[in-house]
């Protein structure tokens, strides 16, 4: 095999040593890694079609994989020893930009900031930013339909995908989509392969669309006492017909974790902070900003602080980026979850984790999007502590279950991957997994792409 791939990619493209191996094992997820057998590296699309067609024959698991950025295990190599980790990380190129059709064709290695960048440089906008969006592939974010800060009004990556070129395990390259705004014929095989998770194909181009700019935007930061206040001020944004850019939260542990990393002025005296953005036109900016900032005085708002510039309006959106961060650095192993329930629920379920963090001796810091009811529970932990490992998988098994109870999902934008395996089937029922199985089957009839994860056949 190893022989197979050096010929067909070139020596330097295929990895065996332990010491080179080693960062493969690992993706974003804490507390788990498994060494792969090697890790290869294509430069075209044809080599991976090779590469697929030969481990379809030989029964060679194979684990796409593009920054390693994930956060549900979804790149893991699980069969250890056997696995072959393919990295699209030198697939990276622009391939098209259409400002006539508002489109852009790039290949999967690219990260989500040099888009941002491209679209940007032709002042133009591609909205999706998940938080790892500096060193994510678009690959991946495809495979795993990330979200991100923008998500409220702009919506997930799956809303910006137009066209993929996705390689089959059989070594078939298919191409689905078009640049047409309206296409029907058929099946969307395009949204079959988004948010697969690489379980059905490998996800090689893709062809986006790109939206003009926002002319104006507005940053806030309403700081609230109570946190039924913050859940209520989003509730009553959203009835009044306002639909801000961002609308985040963060939780009193993670103010106080985020100030001592960032150092950006947060306040350390109050239970919640909302992050609030709009954008668009400039008259229509300054007066939903305005509108916003009654809606948080009249919930009981402590301050609600206007950034000045758009520098000012960075740091601010920076420091909820750097949540996941600020938290990492409290503690030798952090577990970060993602939930969504209706916004109607939101204080309910930040006090329910809070409640279980303390039933379970926890630390818990609690940060999210507020604005589409996407929580990011996240626990502070030691995975060398044996006994407190077992006490955080018991809270989330608790979490998960008032999750489905409050009419939510147990994940909105991380994916299922390893993480999520097991409480899969009490989110979808049993019909939707035996229809997920089906497909999974008929295009993977040998089962080797990405084994172990999501669901088992």
């Amino acid at each position: 095999m190893i022989a197979e791939f050096k010929k067909l990619l070139g020596p330097e493209n295929v990895l065996t040593e332990t010491e080179d191996i080693l960062p493969y094992a690992y993706d974003g997820t804490p507390a788990l890694w498994h060494m792969p057998r090697a890790v290869v590296f294509p430069q075209k699309t044809e080599q991976i079609a090779a590469i697929l067609e030969y481990a379809t024959e030989k029964n060679i698991p194979i684990v796409p994989r593009g920054s390693g950025t994930g956060l549900s295990g979804g790149s893991l190599p699980l069969l250890t020893g056997d696995s072959v980790v393919l990295c699209l990380g030198q697939m990276n190129r622009l391939l098209e930009l259409d400002t006539q059709n508002l489109t852009v064709l790039v290949e999967a290695g690219m990260t989500t900031q040099e888009l941002f960048n491209i679209a940007s440089n032709a002042s133009l906008f591609y909205p999706p930013d998940p938080g790892s969006m500096k060193t994510s592939s678009i690959g991946g974010n495809i495979a795993e339909n990330a979200g991100g800060l923008r998500g409220l009004k702009y919506g997930v990556t799956r809303n910006y995908v137009m066209g993929l070129e996705v390689v089959l395990p059989t070594g078939k390259i298919l191409w689905t989509g078009s640049k047409c705004v309206k296409d029907v014929a058929g099946f969307s095989l395009r949204d079959i392969f988004v948010g697969s998770e690489g379980l059905l194909g490998i996800i090689t181009k893709a062809l986006l669309r790109l939206v003009p700019p926002p002319q104006a935007r507005k940053t806030m930061l309403a700081v609230f006492k109570e946190m039924d206040a913050a859940a209520q001020t989003v509730s009553d944004i959203i009835a009044a017909s306002i639909i801000p850019c961002t609308l985040e939260f963060l939780d009193k542990t993670t103010i106080a974790c985020v100030e001592s990393y960032s150092h950006i002025g947060l306040p350390l005296d109050c239970e919640a902070v909302l992050l609030m953005e709009t954008d668009g036109h400039s008259a229509v900016v300054s007066e939903e900003a305005e509108k916003m900032c009654q809606i948080a005085k009249k919930n009981g708002c402590q301050d609600v602080r206007v950034a000045a510039d758009s520098s000012e309006a960075d740091q601010l959106s920076e420091g909820r980026r750097v949540s996941l961060s600020a938290l990492a650095r409290v503690s030798p192993t952090t577990i970060l979850e993602d939930i969504t329930v209706p916004r109607s629920e939101l204080a309910k379920m930040v006090r329910f984790i809070q409640q279980t963090a303390d039933k379970y001796q926890l630390k818990v810091g609690i940060f999210g999007h507020f604005g589409d009811g996407n929580l990011h529970p996240t626990f502070l932990t030691d995975e060398k502590n044996k006994d407190e490992m077992e006490r955080v998988d018991r809270a989330f098994s608790e979490i998960f279950e008032e999750t489905l109870r409050c009419g939510g999902t147990v994940t909105g934008e991380h994916g299922v991957g390893v993480a999520k395996k097991k409480v899969l089937p009490d989110a979808l029922g049993f019909e939707a997994l035996q229809i997920m199985r089906f497909m999974k089957k008929s295009l993977d009839p040998k089962g080797i792409l990405n084994p172990g994860k999501m669901f088992d056949l």
